[in-house]
Formats: structure tokens, C-alpha cells, sequence
């Protein structure tokens, strides 16, 4: 099924309770939606473990986003099914529990620089993904509020039975992006132009190649798409800063 699987639209709904976040989730999977096609965002996830020693200011927490597991122990079992979770501090928003493609995205900068010091928030990211600005600037204010965002990426064909389901849910400010989220590459990355421009105009020509050295070596081992990115990315900020375009192209000097 997962082979067969198309993605061509994201639908995203927020949700008020973290049981919602759980239900929705599962109801998904039931249906033959993939995990790596399923987004979370929050930020009052309940937890029994106190994580506020280790959430600090800097753009990644705890080394980048990491499995699912991980972070499934300590804020509920749900995000245990979704690939690639982790912490990340959102200018504006503060520090989100992110799992999924969207994670990558954010993770990666990819989609308006969200993650570097003069990050213009959530609301551009989402804008630079093809949503209006008014739904995205509602997104990030539910968010602030402790809410929590779901996406899920579908075929054309089953969006309106995803849509459905999702308002069942609870799923409210719901919208449909026409695309799914970007990728980095359609598979292993050959050379820089397989890179996807969303990518690629955020690296410098030195920055694309280690990009792309890490993410084939990590998507060789793991077959996952999203930890390759998101392993590219966090090798990328070890070894580059941003400029003033937000372009990662300053080599850091060895200490």
C-alpha cells in the first residue's frame, strides 16, 4: 500500500486536546495513510517527565529532530507511529514538538528561513508553502495558545474522505494545500540539480554537496526519507552559518 501511495494534497486541521492528536492519527493510519505523511505541531503536549532543563533557545534542541520512540515515551504514545520527532524553537512561537515531513521542513529552513536567528515565524514558512496568510497567521496563534496542528498528505482522489474524517475528529481551520510538502529529492540525490528548489536555494554550492553526501549515506541506511533530510540539514548547520539572505553558505572554522 505504502509503495502504491501518492501524496498530491495536504490537508491541515488544528485540534484543542492532545486525545483528539491521538485519535486522529490512529483513525489515519487505519485508513492507509503512511506515517511519513503525517505532520504534528504543539507545544502543551502532557508529559509526566519534566523536559523544560533540556529546551533551550537555539534553533535545534537536543541535536535536531530524532525518532519517533523517543519522544513517544515522554509525550504520549501516538508519536511513537510518526517518523522523525523532535524539538525545535519557533520565533514567535517558542519550543514545538514537531514529527513528521513538516519537522524536516522547519528543521531544514526550507521553507522561509524559519529556523535561523531572523526567522519570520510560522506564518511565513506555511505562507512560502502555498498558504494564505491569514489561515497560516491562525495556525500559528492556535499554536501559541497550545494547540496542536495536524497535515496529512493525500491523494487528490481521497481528499475530500480525509477531509471527512479530520473535521470528525474535531478538526477545525481546516485547509487544503493543492501540493503535498516538499521533498528534498525524488530518491538518492546524484548531484545538486535533483535537489528540489526549495532546498537548493537555501545551500551554497559547498553546502549542497554536503547536503547531499549526508542524506544519501543516511537514506542508504535507513530507506527513510524524512531522517535523511533531517540528518543533511543538521549536518549542514554543524558546518555552515546563514548569511544575510539566509543562505547557508559560511564554513565554520575548526576550533
Amino acid at each position: 500500500m505504502a509503495a502504491e501511495y501518492k501524496a498530491e494534497r495536504t490537508i491541515s486541521a488544528v485540534y484543542k486536546e492532545q486525545n483528539q492528536v491521538d485519535d486522529v492519527i490512529r483513525r489515519l493510519l487505519d485508513r492507509g495513510l503512511p506515517r511519513d505523511h503525517i505532520s504534528v505541531m504543539g507545544r502543551n503536549f502532557k508529559s509526566e517527565t519534566r523536559i523544560a532543563g533540556f529546551i533551550t533557545k537555539k534553533d535545534v534542541i537536543l541535536g535536531g529532530l530524532r525518532t519517533g520512540a523517543i519522544f513517544g515515551s515522554l509525550f504520549g504514545s501516538f508519536l511513537s507511529l510518526l517518523t522523525g520527532v523532535g524539538v525545535l524553537f519557533i520565533p514567535f512561537v517558542g519550543p514545538i514538538v514537531a514529527a513528521g515531513p513538516i519537522g524536516a521542513l522547519l528543521l531544514g529552513a526550507a521553507s522561509g528561513a524559519i529556523a535561523g536567528s531572523a526567522g519570520a515565524g510560522l506564518v511565513s514558512a506555511l505562507a512560502t508553502l502555498g498558504m494564505p496568510e491569514d489561515k497560516a497567521a491562525v495556525y500559528q496563534t492556535r499554536l501559541q495558545a497550545g494547540e496542536f496542528l495536524v497535515m496529512a498528505e493525500v491523494p487528490a482522489d481521497r481528499s475530500g474522505e480525509f477531509q471527512i474524517l479530520m473535521e470528525s475528529a474535531g478538526g477545525e481551520e481546516i485547509h487544503t494545500l493543492e501540493t503535498a510538502l516538499p521533498r528534498p529529492c525524488p530518491g538518492r540525490c546524484n548531484s545538486p540539480e535533483d535537489l528540489s528548489p526549495e532546498v537548493r536555494s537555501h545551500l551554497s554550492g559547498e553546502a549542497q554537496n554536503t547536503f547531499i553526501e549526508r542524506y544519501n549515506a543516511v537514506l542508504d541506511e535507513t530507506n527513510d526519507q524524512i531522517k535523511a533530510e533531517q540528518a543533511a540539514w543538521e549536518t549542514v548547520q554543524q558546518n555552515f552559518d546563514e548569511d544575510d539572505n539566509g543562505v547557508w553558505s559560511k564554513k565554520k572554522v575548526s576550533v
